[in-house]
């Protein structure tokens, strides 16, 4: 089942069982799909699908530490509960070792050696850890390591 469809099932079960929060994240997530489905003018697939959910995902984690730095915990509870939804459709995440040696793999294959390499080890690596690790993490590491 594709992610699209998953999300489909899930929204028509969550008006089933009358669950307003889940139904208008689902809501959300697919309005964003359809957007940029129109925008391209044809289906997205499940990596593009990926795409979308990584980057509302990541709106959602800027907005809660905002929110957070704001004092505003109201709705930083609000957007807590949204990302435990969206991550259910996320792949499995990687632990930082996993991270770690992935990155330390694809620098030795590349042949990195400073900081100047950093752009083609994460052109490299993005790919590999595509939905599955977070962007800042893995940007740390590959400075860690090529510093």
């Amino acid at each position: 089942m594709s992610l699209s469809d998953r999300l489909n099932e899930d929204m028509k079960q969550a008006m089933k069982s009358q669950d307003k929060f889940k139904l208008s994240v689902i809501r959300m997530v697919r309005s964003t799909i359809k957007n940029q489905e129109i925008d391209l003018k044809r289906a997205l697939d499940d990596n593009e699908v990926l795409d979308v959910l990584t980057r509302e995902i990541k709106q959602r984690k800027d907005s809660l530490q905002e929110f957070t730095k704001a004092g505003r915990d109201d709705l930083a509870e609000g957007l807590k509960a949204e990302l435990v939804i969206l991550a259910e459709y996320m792949p499995q995440q990687l632990s930082e070792e996993e991270v770690k040696a992935i990155v330390q793999q694809t620098i030795q294959q590349i042949g990195a050696s400073s900081k100047a390499d950093m752009g083609k080890v994460m052109t490299a690596l993005m790919p590999q850890v595509k939905g599955r690790a977070d962007g800042k993490l893995i940007n740390q590491l590959v400075q860690q390591l090529l510093g």
